[in-house]
This record gives structure tokens, sequence and C-alpha cells, in this order.
């Protein structure tokens, strides 16, 4: 899989393994391997030696925080739909909201049958003891709501849908 980080401005492209195994594994890095050995800590959290140095990384939605620093990144992953067309291309249909990240739901802000504006917030999860409130990808009408407060998410689950 490849990546797209935003380094103090400048885009760099990495290329992920296709399996994270135990060890120090090649990473590519603007065309330059390197060796990093990854662990992840618990869900959201990884240990990194990269070349010797040690790094605490928590992931955060489509960024990294690195000793303080936010990163932002981007997935480039061509079996992706939504890489295909574009982000957000296309209202017509169904639009999931999607768990960004592993963690909990602390409140549910619409119910199925709701009219939603764009934007307006659906759902607030914690991870990592920070809450973010997923917005509605779209106007229109709540059809599906999946979880209710107190369930646990995984990144990637889809928490209500807006048609």
């Amino acid at each position: 899989m490849t990546v797209w980080l935003d380094i103090d401005g400048r885009k760099r492209r990495v290329e992920l393994p296709s399996s994270l195994d135990a060890g120090p594994m090649a990473y590519v890095v603007d065309g330059r391997v390197i060796s990093v050995d990854a662990r992840m800590l618990e869900p959201g959290v990884l240990s990194l030696i990269v070349e010797g140095r040690q790094y605490r990384c928590i992931l955060d939605g489509n960024a990294v925080l690195i000793g303080g620093r936010r990163f932002a990144f981007e997935r480039n992953d061509p079996r992706l739909l939504q890489g295909r067309r574009g982000a957000g291309a296309g209202t017509a249909g169904p639009r999931p909201v999607k768990a960004p990240m592993p963690g909990r739901v602390v409140r549910v802000l619409a119910t199925v049958g709701e009219e939603v504006a764009e934007q307006q917030g659906i759902v607030v999860i914690e991870a990592m003891k920070m809450q973010n409130e997923l917005r509605s990808p779209k106007a229109g009408r709540v059809i599906r709501v999946a979880v209710a407060a107190g369930d646990t998410v995984g990144s990637g689950d889809v928490l209500a849908v807006v048609e």
C-alpha cells in the first residue's frame, strides 16, 4: 500500500509492505529503502524504530502524531472505489459515515429519518482520549444508524448512512 505523508508542506511517498509482521521490515520513502521495526502497542498507537531511533506514533484520523507534531497523510490505494472516483465524488445515492480509527461511541447526534445538512455532526467517537465528531458527507436523510452510545467501533466500521 502507498501512503502520501505531508511533512512540513512537502509530500512524501511511502510504500508499506503488504503484511506487517513483527520485526524490522523494508519500507520505501521517496525511493529510498529504510528499515523500520513497527509494533502496535494498542489500537491506534505504534512504536517505530527507524534506523535506530525510536518514535511513539498516535494515529488520529488522517494524521499521525509524533513527538507532539501532527503529520497529515493520504492513502493512495487503487483498490478503493473512492480512490478511483476522487474523494467526495458524486452525491447521488447513500453515503456511509465510517469510523476513521478504532474507538468508542460517545454520542449519536442524528436519528433515522432525520434530515441533515452536509457536514452536520452525526456521531461522536472517542479515540486515544480525543473526541472526534464525524459529519455527514452530504445533505440528505439519515437512513441508518448502526451504533449507540458506548459501542466500540473499529477503523472503517459504518456508523451511519445518509441518503
